[in-house]
């Protein structure tokens, strides 16, 4: 299927702020991770342009970083020849919602709620996501949910999940490691692509880091498909 995965994501994990600078798109962060801090190319940019990019960057005070999809691959190179090495490859997942014949989760193994409860914003502080990027997410337009799992009768994991003109995306899916492998993410995918038909979406997405071979693995099985990839590039 396709989808138009930088708009789903620029919708539900947004900047702070963004604006135009020359040839560029220069995204502010404010600590909430590469994705909403990487600058990118505008129509009719040149590599004479590239220190104008550099320089709206670090008056942000934020690392030189870009993002890189396939169409990108004259500023890729570019990139490279200045020093910027490739970072965090990732893939896009998705599929249409009615291909996701996925069983609920049982009665209590899940908790869609907003916004996050203390223990959902616990979890995710154990597994480095602080409160920068919930920042991010409480700033996320529309509808959207946090999902906490619980297994062995104790909170196990969460994710946070938004819609953008009906698709739905998860992010910032964390297990608590000691109870990993006993199904946490299994019931919490689940429930997020059940949240997201009750709430009208059309499609289920998310995207995930190339090296994660067990998260992809398990996307795969639920009958997810590869919809599209990018990287970063960084000095």
């Amino acid at each position: 299927m396709t989808i138009d995965l930088r708009a789903v994501m620029e919708a539900t994990w947004p900047a702070a702020s963004t604006r135009a600078e020359g040839a560029w798109l220069i995204r502010e962060g404010q600590g909430g991770g590469q994705r909403v801090m990487a600058t990118s190319p505008l129509s009719g940019w040149s590599e004479e342009d590239l220190p104008q990019a550099e320089a709206a960057m670090q008056a942000l005070g934020q690392p030189l970083i870009f993002v890189i999809y396939p169409e990108d691959q004259a500023l890729d190179a570019a990139l490279a020849a200045r020093g910027y090495g490739v970072v965090d490859p990732v893939v896009g997942y998705a599929a249409r919602i009615e291909d996701l014949a996925l069983e609920p989760p049982e009665h209590m193994a899940t908790f869609p709620h907003w916004p996050p409860m203390a223990i959902a914003e616990t979890l995710w502080e154990e597994g480095g996501i602080g409160p920068a990027r919930l920042a991010v997410m409480a700033r996320a337009k529309g509808a959207k949910t946090a999902i906490l799992g619980r297994v062995n009768d104790r909170a196990s994991g969460v994710a946070y999940v938004a819609l953008h003109e009906g698709v739905a995306m998860l992010h910032a899916l964390e297990v608590t490691p000691s109870q990993r492998r006993q199904g946490s993410a299994h019931n919490i995918l689940r429930a997020a692509v059940r949240w997201a038909q009750d709430n009208g979406a059309s499609a289920f997405s998310l995207v995930v880091t190339e090296a994660n071979a067990g998260a992809r693995q398990l996307y795969a099985s639920l009958g997810l498909g590869v919809v599209g990839q990018y990287h970063y590039r960084r000095k």
